[in-house]
């Protein structure tokens, strides 16, 4: 059974990320729509980077959440590692076994093109494995929460729905979905080699493992090769936190 830093209530902390992370959704709204104009645009993406963009929506979540956190829990023994963090400081140190990892808006290229496939990912590491996770969804209007048990789904109304449960199928009976803007040759060979029944593409991994949690598709295949981009822990915490809890694994 792990116990979580002295002080704190599983239930109490679930209450405020769950409002901290409605904000973060008006935020992410908020120049969602902005970017539909043009000359917003410009003002909104923050480098030239095509490859890995950071926009005005990525810094704004990640200052709410990182204050938010902060400003509840001013004593508590845990550190934060944010994608947005890392690029600007380049290293992160610890040496407590609780950390939360942030990655303010996971799918940004998506957030960008305007798919609605980008989401807001929060994990509470323990001894580096995720034990609690919230995937927000803004387009969706879905909130994903795993308290390390149990993972559920919620709209800002607050109604809730359960995930549906796995099924066994064997690889030509399942529905795969795979990455929209990290594709290569040898997943598409590999992908037509196994010859599922079905391939949906969609950005973020957020999005993709709610996919999978939700039953509209089955398994997620995430090839990294060397030197090119490959998935970091801010992409993969959450998103294993509300898999796990409902019965998935990441391997």
């Amino acid at each position: 059974m792990i116990k979580l830093p002295s002080g704190v209530d599983i239930n109490n902390l679930i209450d405020d990320i769950r409002i901290f992370s409605w904000q973060a959704a008006d935020i992410l709204l908020y120049y969602s729509k902005l970017l539909e104009d043009s000359d917003d645009k410009k003002n909104i993406l923050k480098n030239n980077n095509e490859d890995d963009p950071v926009t005005l929506a990525d810094l704004k979540v990640n200052e709410i959440i990182i204050k938010r956190i902060n400003e509840k829990y001013k004593n508590i023994k845990w550190d934060i590692l944010s994608e947005e963090n890392v690029k600007t400081s380049k290293t992160f140190v610890t040496k407590n076994d609780w950390v939360w990892v942030l990655d303010p808006l996971d799918g940004t290229k998506d957030f960008i093109q305007a798919t609605g496939n980008y989401a807001m990912h929060l994990a509470l590491n323990f001894k580096q494995k995720p034990y609690i996770g919230f995937v927000l969804i803004p387009d969706k209007n879905q909130l994903w929460i795993a308290d390390g048990k149990k993972t559920w789904c919620e709209k800002r109304d607050g109604s809730k729905y359960e995930p549906n449960v796995f099924s066994n199928k064997n690889l030509q009976e399942m529905t795969l979905v795979t990455s929209k803007n990290h594709g290569n040759e040898i997943l598409r060979n590999l992908i037509q080699k196994i010859n599922f029944q079905k391939v949906e593409i969609m950005g973020s991994i957020g999005c993709k493992i709610a996919s999978l949690v939700r039953g509209d598709s089955d398994i997620y295949i995430c090839l990294s090769l060397p030197g090119k981009s490959s998935p970091k822990d801010w992409d993969f915490a959450a998103p294993e936190a509300i898999l796990k809890a409902a019965g998935g694994a990441i391997t």
